[in-house]
């Protein structure tokens, strides 16, 4: 890797040189500006306001614009005649435990490669005081023309530097926080707790940028002259603003994070159920693998489906057939009682209505 700086790493009485490295790069893809009607690239000019003339690098310097818009010409004379002791040394001020260093100041991080055979000893000698004390160092140094603060550990085998900004390059977190109070339940955290443990952790060297991914192929396929690539779909977009029940929300969570990684929810009927109702739809986490399912599955589910689809019809059939044949003989019965009711009424009448024989 190419050096970006060379000098010295000041520990005591102790001079180590170093080469500095970049520890970091950017994957981002970009892009270039182009005349669309021809494709033509668009370059950026430089242009002096006052007569409207290009200016070649050469007569283009440094001003400081004062409040009121006056400039306050800077020549590299004048930036040099400045006290910058730290110019090529990165002088350690101080060791502290890592937790000191708030991770707000971390800027862009380095690699310190020792400059050298005669520098293997001290760089060997500070590395291995490093990971004995578990501290960082904390040291200023000097790089493109101003002086900054920097955080030195142990990577591996190799002395790596953190950028630090300035404690007072840091905004306090003012009007950030909720300003109403809010409460949270025991149950709450409880369920934040679960979910946490059910995503568990995750190797970093896993993680990558997906959209970056998908604008390289996207770029790929126009260069093959085809029309891109299209995205595939995320699902509807969630309503901002929208009001959620929180336990519902964490329950969903928990039960969609355990059937991502395999694990078997048994009592998620319990977990679905909260207090309260009306609870708002959650979107269950993505499945982080999914398996397509056999031609057999595939085929005894049709199979279940069609048998069912064919007895819930036979089933309404006969139980229509029992009621009716059930109506049927109860109105059988009705007028078999009533004739029977009905004969028996007539001969109680014709038996009243027959003149008795008086006897002499």
């Amino acid at each position: 890797m190419r050096s970006i700086w060379n000098g010295a790493i000041s520990f005591g009485l102790v001079s180590i040189p170093i080469k500095l490295v970049n520890a970091t790069e950017s994957r981002s893809v970009s892009f270039r500006q182009i005349h669309t009607e021809d494709g033509g690239r668009v370059r950026y000019k430089k242009v002096c306001e006052l007569d409207g003339e290009e200016v070649p690098q050469a007569e283009i310097g440094k001003a400081y614009e004062d409040a009121d818009g006056t400039m306050i010409p800077i020549t590299e004379e004048d930036l040099a005649s400045l006290p910058l002791p730290t110019a090529k040394t990165i002088e350690i001020v101080a060791f502290v435990p890592a937790g000191d260093i708030d991770p707000l100041q971390m800027d862009a991080a380095y690699y310190l490669s020792a400059n050298g055979v005669p520098a293997a000893k001290p760089y060997t000698l500070l590395r291995e005081a490093l990971k004995r004390s578990e501290k960082v160092a904390v040291a200023k140094y000097a790089l493109r023309g101003r002086e900054r603060l920097g955080m030195l550990r142990v990577v591996d085998d190799v002395i790596a530097m953190h950028g630090l900004l300035w404690p007072d390059e840091i905004r306090a977190p003012e009007g950030v926080a909720p300003e109403n109070p809010v409460s949270v339940r025991d149950a709450e955290l409880d369920l934040a707790d679960a979910l946490m443990a059910t995503l568990g952790e995750v190797d970093m060297s896993t993680l990558h940028d997906d959209y970056r991914t998908a604008v390289e192929e996207m770029i790929a396929a126009k260069a093959e002259g085809g029309e891109g690539v299209v995205p595939p779909a995320t699902g509807e977009e969630s309503g901002g603003g929208q009001v959620i029940d929180l336990m519902a929300a964490l329950e969903n969570s928990v039960r969609a994070a355990k059937q991502a990684r395999g694990e078997e929810d048994g009592d998620g009927e319990e977990e679905g159920k909260g207090e309260g109702k009306g609870r708002a739809a959650v979107t269950p986490l993505k499945p982080r693998a999914s398996r397509a399912p056999k031609a057999t599955d595939a085929k005894k589910s049709a199979s279940k489906a069609a048998a069912k689809k064919t007895a819930a019809p036979a089933r309404k059939s006969t139980s229509k057939a029992a009621a009716k044949k059930a109506t049927t003989k109860s109105t059988a019965t009705t007028k078999s009682t009533a004739a029977k009711k009905a004969t028996a009424t007539k001969k109680t009448t014709a038996k009243k209505a027959t003149p008795r024989k008086r006897t002499a």
